[in-house]
């Protein structure tokens, strides 16, 4: 770090809080490697044996997309830009709902193996390959990010090295996603959803004893008031990054390409008894969903509560906005020994989770989609082959799958040359979209106002304050394409999709 406050280290009962998360992920999945059938069939090993009941598959859906990023940006994001994010729980409403009627009964139905088998059925083999092949260039940039980046900001606030980090968590989940199965990623999924859960309570019931009341007291006044969760934030330009409309609308976009369509999600599904029972578990992650929304959020308040305007990012404590907070971890409970290692055993759980569930469908769909079909081989060898593609496979294309799947459930009309058609011109769209964006993104108009100023409507003391965006001359022509709000990536995306593939196959005859 670049100030002068003293960097806060790891205790020795940090590190072994930290290896107990560790050693306990490993030990759930050397027991469903040696008990039960032991993983000797692809049935067991990718599918659980349909076998899983509702509680352990809501919890591990939940588990699977709330990853480390998630735990470590949400806050940070409150902190920094109000209480506006917490909106995008109402759309996870719609974003489950239509999962649990459409895609998941349709699935569960033609008794699938991979969810892309679907699109061979409804096209032809080569659009199988191409979104097989997408969904791998997906989790594989995902789970980069998702192990990279809890422990780039673990290193920068506490010293822990940093590929140390990167290699336990990749080795210990490997070893147990290919050793256990889809059960040992499940059963795991639901210990490490519990760390998650009890780390982030930990961390505020610690941070609201050491914050000010006073500050406390005025936030929740905040809260409690309309503007204070951007209710009446109607606005409908698409480049305001969290409005009614990105959180809302976009939000539903974002869960379908999540809960609707992604192997790791509809591989959970299939694994259950019954068709009711995949239903049910859909149903059982909207409230794991909110508890988990609201735990993120309200860090991010317990850490303004905490430091107010006075940020370590200004303070130059830390050098990024991803190292918050773990600087208020380390700061707050280094007092409380243990606590630490409880809070990264709860951040390194979120990235188990994902990259166990990213290795498990991975494996699934490289061995049913790209290598079965070509390959005849006995029970055992693919089981083994299946073990073996866990072994060594180690954001923004979610939506073009969403709008491949959608081609295909909700037009009839639609051929085979205009879903290929359709994904690759969604694909396109969304590296340029996210690229160009990423190039041409500007210093951030987001200003800090008085709480007392006329811009707001609730009075408070000069050293409280909220976060107001100031408009600044809408953008035009790419630029404004440039600055499209990251909550429409997968609206968009999935729309052009749809739009082009239904174009072409106009124009090539609907026999195709």
């Amino acid at each position: 770090t670049s100030g002068s406050k003293k960097i806060k280290y790891f205790t020795i009962i940090d590190y072994v809080i930290f290896a107990l998360l560790l050693v306990a992920s490993m030990a759930i999945g050397l027991y469903y490697a040696f008990t039960g059938g032991r993983q000797s069939t692809t049935q067991e090993f990718m599918y659980a044996d349909r076998s899983m009941k509702c509680l352990p598959l809501s919890l591990s859906l939940m588990a699977t997309f709330q990853s480390a990023v998630a735990i470590i940006g949400t806050p940070a994001e409150v902190y920094a830009n109000g209480t506006q994010y917490w909106f995008i729980g109402c759309c996870y409403i719609l974003g489950l709902l239509i999962p649990a009627h459409i895609f998941i009964p349709m699935f569960y139905r033609l008794h699938l193996t991979s969810v892309y088998q679907y699109l061979e059925l409804r096209f032809c083999k080569a659009v199988r390959i191409c979104g097989t092949v997408t969904f791998i260039f997906q989790m594989v940039i995902y789970m980069g990010v998702g192990i990279y980046t809890p422990a780039l900001a673990l290193n920068a606030v506490t010293g822990f090295h940093l590929w140390g980090a990167v290699l336990a968590t990749g080795l210990v989940c490997t070893l147990y996603t290919a050793l256990g199965g889809l059960k040992a990623v499940v059963w795991t999924d639901v210990f490490q959803t519990v760390v998650m859960f009890t780390g982030q309570l930990a961390v505020i019931i610690v941070g609201v004893h050491q914050a000010d009341m006073n500050a406390i007291v005025l936030i929740l006044r905040v809260i409690s008031h309309v503007d204070g969760l951007c209710l009446s934030s109607l606005n409908p330009d698409p480049t305001v990054r969290h409005t009614f409309w990105t959180l809302g609308v976009g939000g539903v976009f974002l869960m379908l390409s999540l809960y609707g369509v992604n192997q790791a999600q509809v591989q959970r599904y299939l694994s259950s008894r019954t068709e009711k029972e995949a239903v049910m578990s859909c149903y059982m992650v909207f409230p794991c969903l909110q508890v988990a929304l609201m735990l993120s959020c309200l860090m991010g308040l317990v850490m303004y509560a905490c430091y107010g305007n006075n940020s370590p990012l200004e303070q130059q404590y830390i050098t990024s906005k991803d190292q918050m907070v773990l600087y208020f971890v380390m700061d707050m409970l280094q007092n409380f020994p243990g606590l630490p290692g409880l809070f990264v055993a709860c951040l390194f759980s979120a990235s188990l989770s994902t990259i166990s569930s990213a290795f498990n469908s991975l494996a699934t769909v490289t061995m049913v989609d790209l290598i079965k079909p070509h390959y005849s081989m006995t029970e055992a060898r693919a089981t083994l082959l299946s073990k073996m593609l866990a072994l060594s496979i180690f954001g923004m294309v979610g939506g073009p799958l969403l709008g491949l799947f959608c081609l295909g459930i909700f037009f009839p009309c639609a051929n085979s040359i205009g879903a290929v058609t359709g994904l690759a011109a969604g694909l396109v769209m969304a590296f340029w979209v996210g690229i160009g964006g990423f190039l041409s993104r500007m210093p951030s108009s987001v200003q800090v106002l008085p709480l007392n100023s006329t811009n707001t409507v609730l009075a408070a003391s000069e050293n409280i304050t909220v976060f107001a965006v100031i408009d600044a001359a809408r953008p035009a022509g790419l630029n404004g394409l440039y600055s499209l709000s990251y909550m429409w990536y997968s609206a968009l995306n999935s729309s052009t999709v749809v739009l082009i593939g239904l174009i072409i196959s106009f124009m090539t005859g609907k026999k195709l």
